[in-house]
């Protein structure tokens, strides 16, 4: 049975150019890249040097301070760069890719019988393991703990997300292997959000609490529903994972080959043909984006969504954990007198000056134009609006930025991730990055208390 969760606080940002149901086949690309800044708070280990044939799914490197935990090429080619920034601290590893790919391969085992430990060191072997977050802090989880739930949201509520339900068909056997082996790992549940009313294949797996989502963005989000289900107190521990990461586990734990392919949208008003691209973990954006083509010179390329995304360019490598890339109009441009006159091509939360509240459905071609400049703190009482977690965000913000760890303790910060404070950031007319003061608060806090 499931439960219904309608979340009312919230704003849906409504973007032109969402990705067309159709799927093509990408280009190979040449090079593949694992971005080390994907793995946050990892200092990796090198297993192998430059210059290295490496089949696909075989472990390039391990985390320093748990050897088990491997990170895989999801490719098979050469090594042929590790690239270092200061004190030699690796930033990407590299691979030039076969025309033919061989993967490496693993024993398989039969999820049903098998113990938490076999299919825990399984996934640490496998590279699998990194697809596994925990919160608090939204790093990758901790081998040797115990979470006392697993939450994943299939549920895409971002502006011109991949949708779920068209991405997983046909994919039912390898999610419900995946769940099989994740709810070993858990004496909790396993609650998966679905949209209400739609056809996730998810939906239909055995062993979880299932749970029906309505509401606009942020109601999508995975720490949105921890909120509502089970929020967590000090000294207690959940794991996420997304969707498509639980299909490349199934497919391992059935297969032994660790399968990097990912189905991913390419999204944006600047792009001529938004539709989605089956590719791999890592490849060159280029081998999608100009199939699709692009409608100006000038534009920003976003490596995820439009509001937790970060800066890329054509030769970039899409994201370990990305299944949207979104293309928008650059916004270096200022109009003369903007903030004086009624406005009627752009969105906002508040009544002031723009007409977006008259007709909610209407889609905008938005740029990337912040239309402000960092200041102080406003108080205006706006995120309350659309922030639906039951914490209070300015305050939160605050205690992050003066480093108060006892205030950041009571006032929530062990229950959220950056990515919960992107819509408000969104609305801050103060243009203060919310997502990157949480990020720091969060690692002050993993430090000093862990």
């Amino acid at each position: 049975m499931s439960k219904d969760i309608r979340i009312k606080k919230g704003l849906n940002i409504n973007l032109v150019g969402a990705a067309e149901q159709t799927t093509s086949k990408a280009v190979l690309s040449n090079v593949y890249a694992l971005n080390l800044n994907d793995f946050h708070g990892i200092t990796p280990k090198m297993l192998v040097k430059e210059g290295v044939e490496v089949k696909a799914g075989e472990p390039l490197f391990y985390s320093k301070n748990l050897e088990e935990m491997k990170f895989v090429s999801p490719v098979s080619g050469e090594l042929v760069e590790i690239v270092r920034g200061a004190r030699r601290r690796i930033l990407a590893v590299k691979i030039l890719a076969d025309k033919e790919q061989s993967y490496h391969t693993s024993k398989t085992f039969d999820v049903e019988t098998a113990s938490a430990d076999a299919v825990r060191t399984a996934l640490l072997s496998s590279g699998c393991w990194p697809f596994l977050k925990q919160r608090p802090y939204d790093i990758i989880a901790n081998p040797d703990a115990t979470p006392k739930a697993i939450f994943i949201s299939a549920y895409g509520t971002a502006p011109l997300a991949a949708d779920m339900d068209y991405i997983l068909k046909g994919k039912e056997q390898e999610l419900q292997v995946a769940i099989t082996a994740l709810g070993k790992l858990t004496p909790g549940k396993i609650h998966v959000s679905v949209g209400k009313g739609s056809n996730s294949p998810l939906a239909s797996t055995t062993g979880i609490n299932l749970h029906k989502v309505s509401g606009p963005h942020p109601a999508g989000l995975v720490g949105t529903q921890i909120n509502k289900i089970d929020p967590i107190n000090k000294g207690e521990m959940v794991w996420t994972i997304s969707p498509q990461d639980l299909v490349i586990m199934g497919e391992f734990l059935l297969t032994g080959k660790f399968n990097a392919e990912r189905t991913i949208a390419l999204a944006g008003s600047s792009v001529k043909t938004p539709k989605y691209y089956t590719t791999k973990i890592g490849a060159e954006i280029s081998t999608f984006l100009y199939a699709s083509g692009v409608k100006e010179e000038k534009f920003r390329l976003i490596n995820g969504d439009v509001l937790t995304g970060s800066r890329t360019t054509p030769d970039g490598h899409l994201g370990y954990y990305n299944a949207t890339v979104t293309a928008i109009p650059e916004g270096d441009d200022y109009e003369f007198f903007g903030w004086n006159k009624p406005v009627f091509n752009k969105i906002s939360s508040t009544r002031a000056l723009t007409f977006s509240w008259l007709n909610k459905n209407k889609k905008y071609d938005l740029d990337t134009n912040t239309n402000g400049e960092h200041r102080a703190f406003v108080v205006t009482g706006r995120y309350e609006e659309v922030f639906p977690l039951d914490i209070y965000p300015l305050q939160l913000l605050k205690a992050c930025m003066v480093k108060d760890l006892d205030e950041m303790e009571q006032l929530g910060l062990y229950e959220v991730a950056p990515e919960d404070f992107a819509l408000t950031e969104f609305i801050c007319i103060s243009k203060q990055p919310h997502q990157q003061i949480i990020r720091e608060g969060l690692d002050l806090m993993y430090k000093e208390i862990g």
